[in-house]
């Protein structure tokens, strides 16, 4: 079980899920808020069988009826402004380094507002925050800045 992500250029951003029994599911969302999800054989990876196309509305939906606690938690409808979890990777360059080493909102326009950890959250980190490979980094922003600021986590 995994998840990948991957920058569409110009397009937006592709997310790859393989569930437990190895599923591989895709959604891909794109900078106008449109999302597809596509489901794909077990025996070829790469060759979608489906793909249905979301509105943004209809993604909320979807996602309400999954897990309704994120969903509810902060509303964005109408607005131009995600909020996105990012995963602070073993090849992230920044674990163990400040949260003001990211200089995430002055090269991106994103804000940090909290990182979760395995058995606790930290609510508006301060730039002497320490991060830790494995902390999920809650953004909120616009499009462009939350897809710019997951690159630089990524890859520093």
């Amino acid at each position: 079980m995994g998840t990948h992500r991957t920058t569409l250029p110009g397009v937006g951003v592709q997310y790859d899920y393989t569930t437990e029994s190895g599923q591989h599911i895709s959604v891909v969302v794109h900078h106008d808020g449109r999302r597809f999800i596509g489901f794909y054989d077990q025996d070829d990876p790469d060759s979608c069988r489906l793909s249905v196309p979301l509105t943004p509305q209809e993604a909320t939906g979807l996602a309400h009826l999954i897990d309704s606690a994120p969903i509810d938690a902060v509303r964005t409808e109408g607005i131009d402004l995600v909020t996105e979890h990012i995963p602070l990777g073993t090849r992230s360059p920044y674990g163990g380094r400040l949260l003001g080493d990211t200089r995430a909102r002055t090269r991106t326009g994103a804000s940090i507002v909290a990182v979760l950890r395995t058995h606790s959250a930290h609510p508006s980190p301060g730039p002497d925050f320490r991060l830790a490979i494995g902390d999920t980094l809650v953004v909120v922003g616009t499009r462009e800045g939350v897809d710019a600021l997951s690159e630089i986590i990524a890859e520093g």
